[in-house]
């Protein structure tokens, strides 16, 4: 089995201040002994078929070239190449509308509305329909804060023309800011194989409100509690069945975890944090590899 593990072009743009992942992911393949190589998924010189399987690391920039990704996602989908995690699973959870589908099952999401491209909005009615004189606008595909503001009330106004020219492009979305990110942070709870493996709490630095790690965020361990857990699982159970890979970010708010994000693309695993992480991923792997053979 000849293994293509994919990865992004621009190694500068995303890159986290702490321990590049795939140099850890290129370590534990090869204690694994596995026959692979690192491609970027936009390269045009890459015989996909030399391969066969491919495991989705960090093709970090698929947001950047949205129309681009679909396509190669299709491409690989119409070789019949195998992919970690499942592509009808990163096709699904690469626009955050998926998390309107997460909702309708039950599970609270941060209070979110949905603006579709070209869609007239009025900024006004989203201070009073969330209760909130602060707002987080973010594109529905994205990552790494891309084209996220932060507003209040008394500032909008300035904000509004670039909203505009931005819903020309792409779908957004409208959440009430959860104080909750800036005082405590978001909650990141991993699993391999649908079984929890570690979690994090990732807090930002002060006076920002995004929690990514280029920003100056900080990242900490944390031991989750059997019930923060069994939430956790019923999540991954739901939506991520059979996934190799599943991060499950929110945040607590008086006993309810709002979910942020389900991330099953391209997440940053955080395997720095310990030997057991590197440990459960590996064995996650070597499990699905014996079963594809």
């Amino acid at each position: 089995m000849k293994i293509a593990v994919i990865t992004y072009d621009n190694k500068g743009a995303y890159a986290s201040n702490e321990v590049n992942e795939d140099v850890l992911v290129d370590k534990l393949l090869g204690e694994l002994a596995l026959d692979f190589s690192f491609e970027i998924w936009s390269d045009p010189n890459v015989n996909w078929k030399d391969y066969s399987l491919l495991l989705i690391k960090s093709p970090w920039d698929y947001f950047d070239r949205y129309a681009e990704f679909r396509t190669w996602c299709q491409k690989i989908q119409e070789l019949d190449i195998p992919t970690l995690n499942a592509m009808d699973t990163v096709l699904w959870n690469s626009d955050k509308w998926y998390l309107k589908d997460i909702q309708d099952k039950g599970f609270p999401i941060v209070p979110t509305h949905f603006l579709k491209k070209k869609e007239t909005f009025n900024l006004e009615e989203y201070f009073k329909i969330f209760n909130s004189d602060t707002l987080v606008i973010k594109p529905t595909v994205s990552g790494g804060a891309k084209k996220t503001l932060k507003l209040k009330q008394s500032n909008r106004k300035e904000y509004e023309e670039e909203i505009k020219a931005w819903l020309e492009e792409e779908d957004f979305m409208i959440q009430p800011f959860m104080d909750e990110v800036a005082k405590t942070g978001e909650y990141s709870y991993i699993f391999f194989n649908s079984r929890f493996s570690h979690a994090v709490l990732k807090s930002p630095k002060k006076g920002e409100f995004r929690v990514q790690h280029f920003f100056g965020g900080e990242i900490h361990s944390i031991a989750p509690t059997e019930r923060e857990l069994g939430y956790m699982q019923q999540i991954v159970d739901a939506f991520a069945q059979g996934t190799l890979y599943a991060r499950v970010d929110g945040v607590w708010k008086e006993e309810v975890f709002y979910l942020m994000e389900l991330e099953l693309i391209e997440p940053y695993l955080f395997l720095f944090t310990s030997e057991k992480a590197q440990e459960n991923y590996k064995k996650a792997i070597a499990d699905k590899i014996k079963k594809l053979h």
